[in-house]
């Protein structure tokens, strides 16, 4: 069992450590007022990256080699010069386009493989994955991806630009890498980088035209989670739907009969059953918080067949939370998870999901949630 989280916010890095007595407190703060964008810690040397979106001042990552007491600077993923990035060109009607030409924000942080001490990912918005060989003192672009022709079709989601918001490194085989774009379907790599694959058959747009709906660069993952003990299994919460894939993201299954909503945008898998996984249903598109006003916590353990409402603990009234992707996190044991959401609200699961408790309700707007 998970005795640490770690919350990223819009004010900060707060860490959060269990009592002897069951409960949660924030036992210490970071970067204090800085909008941290992504979290991870590395349970391989006990190493914790943050990456903070600093606006004008632009992204920054920082590294604690002792479990968030201390933190020092380190890289940032960098846009090589040939990476073929131009500047929109602003006719002068509404407001200038955001630019594509530099890093706007690091998004995801994910370990490489249990055999890759020191390696790490990272997805960015515009649609970079780095890989980083010696625990973020330096990044690479992975330019398969980058140079692979669909990118060019990819939308623009967050900032105006496509972005990797999920990787999913293969339990065994560190070689094989899974990432969700958004917009930009699923790609897949089995060489470590060298090649890529598009895998997002069966995935549907109901955004786009009927032609169009089923083109897999077209596709727009909100999150996309492995299950650890078969990795067969994936799951994604697209933009309107959800979708399973049962043999290893070759193709997908969409699940219509989904109360209350098929739109939401984080998605967990039990690490040990893959036919167990969480969502967090919302009313799409422009409106964007919980159906009539209640959070609440779609769960299957049947693969998708049926799903449980689960409301114990979470408000049902009044409640206008939008729990972002990255902001539910599965520990080891599958029996934990934590949820935050837009409106600083935090709460904690021990039983799967059955009955939730509110660790803290006035944070600032949550980003992602990491147990350590």
């Amino acid at each position: 069992m998970s005795n640490r989280i770690y919350v990223a916010s819009r004010k900060g890095l707060l860490t959060l450590d269990k009592t002897g007595s069951g409960d949660w407190k924030v036992t210490r703060t970071a970067f204090l007022g800085d909008p941290v964008s992504a979290i991870l810690p590395d349970s391989r040397d006990n190493s914790v990256y943050a990456a903070l979106d600093l606006g004008h001042f632009g992204v920054k990552l920082h590294r604690s080699r002792d479990g968030g007491d201390t933190w020092e600077e380190c890289a940032v993923p960098l846009y090589p010069k040939d990476a073929g990035l131009e500047e929109p060109v602003w006719t002068g009607d509404g407001p200038p386009p955001a630019s594509n030409k530099t890093l706007k924000l690091i998004w995801i942080l994910e370990t490489g493989g249990k055999n890759e001490p020191g390696v790490i990912y990272a997805g960015t918005n515009p649609g970079g994955l780095f890989r980083s060989t010696d625990g973020g003192s330096s990044w690479a672009l992975i330019e398969a991806l980058w140079d692979q022709p669909e990118r060019e079709k990819w939308m623009g989601a967050v900032y105006n630009a496509p972005g990797i918001h999920s990787i999913c490194v293969h339990p065994t085989d560190s070689k094989q890498i899974s990432v969700a774009v958004s917009s930009g379907g699923v790609w897949q790599t089995k060489d470590g980088g060298e090649t890529w694959a598009s895998r997002a058959k069966g995935m549907r747009a109901a955004y786009m035209p009927p032609d169009l709906a089923y083109s897999e660069i077209y596709q727009d993952p909100h999150r996309m989670v492995q299950c650890q003990n078969d990795p067969t299994v994936f799951w994604a919460q697209h933009h309107n739907g959800i979708f399973r894939s049962t043999d290893g993201a070759n193709s997908w299954q969409e699940l219509t009969d989904v109360p209350p909503s098929v739109f939401g945008f984080a998605v967990a898998v039990h690490p040990n059953d893959p036919d167990t996984a969480w969502f967090v249903p919302a009313i799409k598109d422009e409106k964007r918080f919980p159906v009539n006003a209640q959070v609440v916590v779609s769960r299957t353990r049947d693969g998708g067949k049926t799903f449980d409402v689960l409301r114990n603990g979470l408000p049902q009234e009044h409640a206008y939370d939008l729990v972002y992707r990255h902001s539910l996190d599965i520990d080891p044991t599958g029996n934990s998870l934590v949820m935050g959401s837009t409106t600083g609200s935090l709460w904690v699961t021990e039983d799967q999901g059955d009955n939730w408790k509110i660790i803290n309700a006035h944070l600032p707007p949550i980003y992602a949630v990491r147990f350590a």
